[in-house]
Order: C-alpha cells, then sequence, then structure tokens
C-alpha cells in the first residue's frame, strides 16, 4: 500500500546515521585518513563582515551568538545585516543534489547575498575537518549540511551554534537536537533507477537485480565505505535478504553473488555516467534517481525509478550553523529561508521529503503537485541506531572488498 505524503513524513522522521555524498568519507574510522583541506587564507578573529554585523541583534546582541530570529532582530533586522555581510560560505552542496541548484538560486535572488560553494562533491567529515582548521578564517564555511551522525558529533563538539528556526517547534522532536545545533532538513529513500531505454525489463526489487538479463549493468552511488548513498544500498540489500539492522552481513553476501553473477558494474554512478548509459541501473537515493528523469529527458533518456519492497530503507540529511562562521547573519538567513515554505517545497521539488512535509500538508502550505510526482513507496522504511551503524561500517570496511574482488 502507497503511504500518504504525512505517513512518509513521519516514517522518516527518526535521525539515521549515515553521511552523504558520492566519493569521500563514510566515517574517520573508515578513511585511511581524512582529507585535509587546505588551511591557508587570510586569518583574523572574525571576518570583516561578521564584525560589521556583530551588534546588529536584539539589544545590541552579537549576531554570532543569536539563537533564535527573535534573538536576531527579527526578520528585517536579520535580512539586513545579511546583505551587509553580502556572502554565504557553503560547502559539500552540489547544486543537482535534491534542487540544490535552485534553492542556492532562490536565497541569492531574494536576498542578494551570495552564495559561494566550495568542494561541492564533498563529504560530511570534508565539511568538519573545514570548520576545524579554518577557525578564524573568512574562509571557513558559514552553513553545513551533514549526514546525521556528523551533525550529532559536531554538536556534542561544540563545533555548532545553537539556532532555532523560526519553524522549529514544527520539526519532529526525533529529527533535532533539542538546542537547536542541528535539525534534519530532507531525506530520501534507497531506490533502483533504470534506463528504460537500454533496458528491456527494469528491476523493481533487490531479487531482480540477480536475473542474467542485467549482466554488468548494477552499479552502487559509490564505494560504501566512502559513500553514504552505497553505504545505504548495502544496507537494504541486507533487509532485502534475511539481514538486519544488527546484521549488514547479507548486504555484503547479496553483492557477492550480484559480482560472481557477473551483474556489478564498478562504475561509480553519476549523471555522467547516467547519461552516457555507462550506468544503466543505479541503486541510489531516490530523489536523485527520480532528478535524473527530469535532467535528461530532453535528451532522450527514459530513466526510471523505484524504491523496492523488499529493501526499504530511509535516510535523513542535517543542516547545522558554524558555531564560528564568518558570516553569522547570513547563516541564520540561510536556514530561515530552507525551512520557509519556499525552501521546503523547492526541496520537495527536487523529489526529497522535507522535514516540515507533515506540517505543511496540514496547514496548507505544502506544494501537493510536487509530493505527487514523489516515487511511490510500500513497507516501512527502518533506521539504524548509532550503535548499530557502527558495527556495520565496520563489517563495510573488512568485508567490501573482499565481496566485489571475486
Amino acid at each position: 500500500m502507497e503511504l500518504s505524503v504525512q505517513q512518509l513524513s513521519v516514517q522518516l522522521g527518526a535521525p539515521v546515521i549515515a553521511p552523504r555524498i558520492r566519493t569521500a568519507g563514510l566515517a574517520v574510522t573508515l578513511a585511511a585518513s581524512a582529507l585535509a583541506l587546505a588551511a591557508c587564507g587570510a586569518k583574523s578573529g572574525a571576518s570583516s563582515a561578521a564584525a560589521d554585523s556583530g551588534k546588529d541583534g536584539k539589544d545590541g546582541k552579537s549576531l554570532a551568538t543569536a539563537a533564535s530570529l527573535q534573538d536576531a532582530g527579527g526578520m528585517d533586522a536579520l535580512v539586513a545585516a545579511a546583505k551587509k555581510e553580502g556572502t554565504l560560505n557553503a560547502i559539500a552542496i552540489p547544486r543537482d543534489w535534491a534542487n540544490y541548484g535552485a534553492i542556492i538560486d532562490g536565497f541569492q535572488k531574494k536576498y542578494g547575498v551570495k552564495v559561494s560553494v566550495e568542494n561541492p562533491d564533498g563529504a560530511s567529515a570534508d565539511e568538519i575537518n573545514a570548520v576545524k582548521t579554518r577557525k578564524g578564517q573568512d574562509r571557513a564555511p558559514d552553513v553545513l549540511d551533514l549526514g546525521a551522525s556528523f551533525a550529532q558529533s559536531a554538536g556534542e563538539q561544540g563545533l555548532t551554534a545553537p539556532y532555532k528556526v523560526a519553524g522549529f517547534d514544527k520539526i519532529p522532536a526525533a529529527q533535532k537536537d533539542a538546542q537547536g545545533r542541528w535539525f534534519n532538513d530532507y531525506g530520501g529513500y534507497v531506490s533502483i533507477g533504470c534506463d528504460a531505454g537500454r533496458v528491456k525489463v527494469c528491476p523493481t526489487t533487490f531479487a531482480d537485480l540477480l536475473k542474467p538479463e542485467y549482466k554488468g549493468q548494477v552499479a552502487l552511488n559509490g564505494n560504501p565505505t566512502k559513500s553514504g548513498s552505497a553505504f545505504a544500498g548495502v544496507y537494504a540489500a541486507s533487509l532485502a535478504n534475511g539481514g538486519s539492522l544488527d546484521d549488514i552481513q547479507p548486504g555484503l553476501d547479496f553483492f557477492a553473488k550480484l559480482k560472481k553473477a557477473g551483474n556489478y558494474n564498478p562504475v561509480e554512478s553519476t549523471p555522467a555516467t547516467v547519461e552516457k548509459g555507462e550506468t544503466p541501473i543505479s541503486i541510489d537515493w531516490d530523489y536523485l534517481n527520480a532528478g535524473y528523469a527530469d535532467q535528461f529527458k530532453g535528451k532522450g533518456l527514459n530513466w526510471k525509478t523505484a524504491v523496492p519492497s523488499d529493501g526499504v530503507y530511509a535516510q535523513y540529511y542535517s543542516q547545522a550553523i558554524n558555531k564560528d562562521a564568518p558570516h553569522p547573519a547570513a547563516a541564520r538567513l540561510w536556514q530561515e529561508y530552507l525551512y520557509s515554505a519556499e525552501g521546503q517545497n523547492l526541496w520537495l521539488k527536487g523529489y526529497a521529503r522535507p522535514a516540515l512535509m507533515a506540517a505543511m500538508d496540514k496547514d496548507g502550505t505544502l506544494d501537493k503537485a510536487a509530493a505527487a510526482k514523489l516515487p511511490q513507496v510500500s513497507g516501512t522504511p527502518t533506521f539504524p541506531t548509532e550503535a548499530q551503524n557502527t558495527k556495520a561500517k565496520t563489517a563495510l570496511a573488512g568485508g567490501w572488498a573482499k565481496a566485489i574482488s571475486g
């Protein structure tokens, strides 16, 4: 049975532990070393823009410590301060990921604040590293888009600023830190994307992927020891093959079978490989697969998306503000924009399920046409605990190369 809009939002409500990103670290414990971002650049106790806006909050308080829109002096004052700063430093948000391109453009047009995005294909680990190594620099990221485990860790380390957007109370309790050090933003399901022009009958379940007609066609969006979406793909495969949140081994066994059958494609799927037909079947987030269908329709690519009923797995990502953001007003204005009806609906138009989806459906601000276009889902998604994720990451680190080496 297809789930309702509200059910989807509620069932995606628990924070899920896995980072995003195609090519970089799933967790520092899985990487031989973290990618060290350059720590060069002009240093200062705070950027000149931050210093200029430092007393623009309520009662002359610094915006760097504003924990709410009220603390910032209200929306008009926050907008004025952000315009004065003129720039927002973002990191690891690709324009083709969950409609971020439209979100960035919408923010810039609405407020006249330039969004500078560094390392768009970076990982959550890269974001945290940038926060640490660039403290006090104008080049430090102002805002972060993180996998839930990274967001939680950053908050506990005191790297993120407590801030509650105007709609904070509408975000389900399980999707936010009580202090506002991080809060979930958008989520999606593991799905199977398929080039219907090259594949006669597109697979819709993990069981289908083992069929001989899919020889050399089934790819992942990255290496699961480094990529959050690929990690989720293995977890979903485990759930589809008798595994559990405590046991990802059946997922490794599934990909070993896929490799032995000759169906596993080692090419990491990207928009470019999808367009070129190099990865005709791709296990990836539903919002990415659904987005490819729109992105390449004009180029004659008929890309289909199915959320497999035998391996239902979902995840949210989280927003946070760098505690030492060089542009504290722009950082807070960015969050207000993302959690406004306009921002939430832009994620929805990118086929990602926004954190405020249920609340917006209830108050009538949800873009129902965009919601109706979401890939259909049957079954109930499952969410691992941090301990279960750690166990799964360890199993992947020790077993992935062996699984696909045959």
